[in-house]
């Protein structure tokens, strides 16, 4: 059923956030979504870039290939998987809270559900981290977010059944909170690699 609502948001949006509304959730648990959907998609990002970085390498502007020890990448690669869960639990509930803000029904697992649906473009785009070319890379990820962000702007009015004026003002909110949650990845990057955690080249 995931699949077919995921080439479905692909192809026609507004009808398949539609369908999913309609379902409402069904047979859906927070474990059941986690263990059938969140686990495996948040496993290809840094599956795709352990792969990279370890076997292929990265050459930026035709230099020399630069690889990361399997030592460093290995702890780097689980960090970034766990990163990945928790940034999609924190915005799921964001997400739930600022549903009860809007005077709509909550369900932390509808939430849940929508957050890994709107996010799916990005964890797909991460099997792009096998190719060590860093313009495409960029390309395709900046690609796979905008059409997240596409996602996420034209299914909060259906999924939530608000005006599409208070739509727009809940997605946004969202988008905030993502961005607030990048910065602070990124934040606790530098620290760690200030603490001496940072990645080994070979």
């Amino acid at each position: 059923m995931f699949t077919n609502h995921m080439f479905g948001l692909i192809y026609n949006p507004h009808r398949e956030w539609s369908e999913i509304r309609r379902e409402g959730g069904r047979g859906t648990s927070i474990t059941h979504a986690f263990l059938r959907y969140a686990l495996l998609l948040a496993l290809i990002p840094p599956f795709s870039l352990f792969v990279g970085t370890t076997q292929m390498g990265w050459s930026i502007a035709g230099s020399d290939i630069v690889k990361l020890s399997y030592d460093s990448a290995v702890p780097i690669a689980i960090a970034f998987y766990f990163a990945l869960l928790l940034g999609l639990a924190f915005v799921s509930y964001c997400v739930f809270w600022m549903e009860r803000t809007f005077g709509v029904t909550a369900s932390f697992e509808r939430c849940l559900m929508f957050t890994i649906y709107t996010s799916t473009p990005l964890f797909l785009s991460g099997i792009i981290g096998l190719v060590p070319v860093l313009w495409l890379d960029v390309v395709v990820v900046m690609g796979a977010a905008a059409y997240s962000v596409y996602l996420l702007y034209s299914g909060v009015p259906i999924f939530m059944d608000i005006p599409e004026e208070r739509g727009f003002i809940f997605a946004s909110s969202i988008v905030t909170v993502g961005l607030c949650a990048l910065v602070g990845c990124m934040a606790i990057t530098v620290i760690m690699w200030g603490m001496g955690l940072g990645p080994t080249f070979i």
